[in-house]
């Protein structure tokens, strides 16, 4: 009797184990931790295109990790993708001309936002919006410019062959 009682506590305490580190990975993989409420300060940036954005992906300045993506909206005026950047209250005095874009961490990687510092000796207040952004590079349009612009090479190649294969027509007003 007395073994079967340690069996089964251990097994519990096993079990308990297992689901306290798969609540750890969940948390640690989808970037968005445990908060409780809004810290910091929110900025608005809008973009043309955001590619593979997604809410919780990082926010960082110089490399280092200042915040992530809370919401991600569109904007019916303006026709732009509206992100909605949370970022913590330790960078408060980042300059309110710094610029925003959307960069691929490595080849396959996710996409972040990268802030790049301004000038202005006043700074971002919660609620303001970042007015220079620059839109995710999407791979599958630059291919196709290459492709277009690499077929169009070609073409303008072969007829200036053409012309100057085919001799000059000999002037009959002598």
């Amino acid at each position: 009797m007395r073994q079967t009682r340690a069996t089964e506590l251990s097994t519990g305490l096993f079990v308990l184990l297992g689901f306290a580190a798969l609540f750890f990975l969940t948390t640690q993989i989808t970037n968005r931790g445990l908060s409780f409420g809004p810290s910091g300060y929110a900025l608005i940036a809008k973009f043309e295109n955001i590619g593979g954005l997604r809410v919780g992906a990082p926010v960082s300045m110089s490399g280092v990790k200042i915040g992530q993506v809370e919401e991600i909206g569109f904007d019916n005026t303006e026709f732009k993708a509206q992100v909605k950047l949370r970022i913590e209250s330790q960078y408060n005095q980042i300059p309110n001309d710094s610029d925003a874009s959307i960069f691929t961490a490595g080849l396959l990687g996710g996409q972040y936002i990268g802030l790049g510092a301004g000038g202005s000796e006043t700074y971002f207040k919660d609620g303001d919006q970042i007015e220079i952004t620059q839109s995710a590079l999407v791979l599958e349009s630059l291919i196709s410019k290459f492709l277009f612009s690499f077929g169009g090479d070609n073409e303008k190649a072969d007829e200036s062959e053409t012309k100057a294969e085919t001799p000059p027509a000999e002037d009959t007003a002598k």
